[in-house]
């Protein structure tokens, strides 16, 4: 089930369920955190991606000074 179907009343659902799991008192530190978890993952892929691009060139430099 891909997630792009949840809707707004299934978040609310997921954030009510989550409130009164965690409490109020916990939700700002698990968003915080899920937030900081999303930024290093967004980061670490744009890093492979940019590594990936960088590879041919390299490549192409050594093929062409031989």
């Amino acid at each position: 089930m891909p997630f792009g179907n949840i809707g707004i009343p299934g978040l609310i659902l997921i954030l009510v369920i989550a409130l009164i799991i965690f409490g109020p008192s916990k939700l700002p530190e698990i968003g915080k955190a899920f937030g900081n978890t999303l930024k290093e993952f967004k980061r670490a892929t744009n890093d492979l991606v940019s590594t990936e691009k960088e590879l041919p060139k390299e490549d192409d430099k050594r093929n062409s000074a031989s």
